[in-house]
């Protein structure tokens, strides 16, 4: 049966690494996004599919371009094509969705996505007691994306959380034990999960770190491995001091034909979903699971008509692991099957504000390679703030490409507490951590329940408590808070 012309396909993927440890040798983020986007105008097999781009847009990374969109126009011909660039806190996944629907939309017939990162080229430089500087991008993008609101709670801020790291753990506690585990039990857990993410890891020969690691290795605390959020060590977190970056090339079935791109080797996008619902983590009312991650996953696998153990290939988004375990639980997915196609963020690299690029370009590469015949590739903004999924296949979609934002659903079905500053008297600790730094003293942060059912958080560097904290489990105990700190 002949594809419909508004189809869209997956026509080319492309992956671009270095590990440059003369920070002046390396290549800045926009070459290493243009090697990446060569990548995959090559994938495709035509040589001029990419000169045909007409919609080209890239997440802001931790770079200084106005424009880097324009750049990809002016290096591959694309002149005509309109240029986007999103900041810090849209999903990816929101642009792929958006490139998909403009498709089959019948809106463009050649889209383009791509990031890059280059956090091991700025990390060199720092250890030289220099700055990695970039060539001037002049110009303006036609169009510029941002999310609506913060996503930070002022309470969060005052107390000191501002590293993501602190926030996860807190919802990694609620996790715990909504989950009936113990400390220990919870910490063997984790480090299980994320050893075999480094046995996949190791088989990735797109991963940074291609390095087989035991359970103990990521459980323990070590100089080379330290704790910075209990209970997550340094190979519990995304890996951002990367260079790599990822391109996605996209175009319509039509458009495909007319390049004589070989049909065996597109990749259907089936649906992208997305929640943008944003709500603080102090003010979510439930703690331990992912609401945005429940409707919006559903949504996906409901279009085409499959439940979670139907699917052969997963990518949960990986920064920290509570974002695994919520998506699992959301989706009804169990933690002892492989959960990521990478080696997640902390084995194969996180490049900040491009990784769900790098899994999906992944996903098409096992797909292509008859790993599986379809891939659900998740991502993720903000602290769990929002929620977005990408289903993909090697046949066309039965009903056509789905796309939806979740939203308001999810705002519906969220419960909201009221985050207040400054209260003092008795509380029930709903989520806990210690936020360790080097060179600083550890504090405990513990987000409570107050009687009259408002949120506040309380912290301390008591000595005692950083160390109950680590041991035992508080999540549901009374405490006692004063103006914001934990009473000893």
């Amino acid at each position: 049966m002949r594809v419909p012309d508004h189809t869209p396909v997956l026509v080319g993927v492309g992956v671009a690494t270095q590990r440059e440890d003369d920070w002046r040798q390396a290549k800045e983020p926009m070459g290493l996004m243009l090697d990446a986007v060569r990548a995959a105008g090559q994938d495709s097999g035509s040589a001029s599919a990419l000169a045909g781009a007409q919609w080209i847009a890239v997440p802001r990374g931790r770079w200084t371009y106005t424009n880097p969109a324009g750049a990809i126009t002016r290096a591959v011909g694309a002149r005509q094509a309109t240029t986007v660039l999103t900041s810090v806190g849209v999903l990816q996944q929101t642009l792929i969705g958006a490139a998909c629907q403009r498709i089959a939309a019948g809106e463009v017939h050649t889209a383009l996505v791509a990031g890059s990162d280059a956090g091991y080229r700025l990390l060199r430089a720092q250890m030289s007691e220099q700055t990695a500087g970039e060539d001037t991008e002049q110009g303006a993008p036609d169009e510029y994306w941002e999310p609506a609101e913060e996503l930070r709670h002022p309470v969060e801020r005052r107390a000191g959380l501002k590293m993501p790291v602190g926030l996860y753990a807190l919802l990694d506690s609620a996790y715990r034990h909504a989950q009936g585990l113990s400390v220990a039990e919870h910490c063997d857990a984790l480090a299980r999960l994320y050893a075999g993410f480094s046995r996949i890891a190791a088989a990735n020969p797109h991963a940074w770190l291609r390095q087989e690691l035991g359970a103990e290795a990521i459980r323990e605390a070590t100089s080379r491995n330290p704790m910075q959020a209990f209970p997550y060590t340094r190979l519990h977190c995304a890996s951002w001091n990367v260079d790599q970056a990822s391109a996605l090339l996209l175009c319509s079935a039509g458009r495909a034909r007319a390049l004589g791109i070989d049909p065996a080797r597109w990749v259907y996008p089936w649906a992208s979903t997305e929640s943008n619902h944003m709500l603080a983590l102090s003010a979510r009312a439930s703690l331990h699971d992912c609401v945005g991650a429940r409707i919006a996953g559903q949504a996906a696998l409901d279009s085409a008509g499959l439940s979670a153990q139907d699917l052969d290939l997963v990518e949960l988004y990986s920064c920290f692991p509570i974002a695994v375990l919520s998506y699992a639980q959301a989706l009804g997915l169990s933690t002892e099957r492989e959960l990521t196609l990478t080696g997640g963020m902390s084995f194969a690299g996180g490049p900040f504000n491009n990784y769900e690029f790098q899994s999906t370009a992944r996903a098409a590469e096992l797909l292509r390679a008859g790993r599986g015949r379809q891939a659900l590739v998740s991502c993720v903004s903000g602290i769990l703030t929002k929620q977005g999924f990408g289903l993909w296949g090697m046949t066309p979609p039965v009903d056509g490409f789905f796309h939806a934002d979740l939203s308001d659903q999810v705002a519906a079905q969220t419960q909201v507490r009221e985050v207040v500053d400054g209260y003092s008297g008795a509380a029930h600790v709903a989520a806990c951590t210690v936020v360790h730094g080097r060179g600083k003293t550890p504090r405990a942060m513990v987000l409570v329940d107050l009687p009259g059912g408002q949120r506040a958080l309380a912290t301390t560097e008591n000595e005692g408590w950083v160390a109950r904290l680590q041991q035992e489990e508080w999540v549901g105990r009374q405490v006692q808070v004063a103006d914001q700190a934990l009473l000893p």
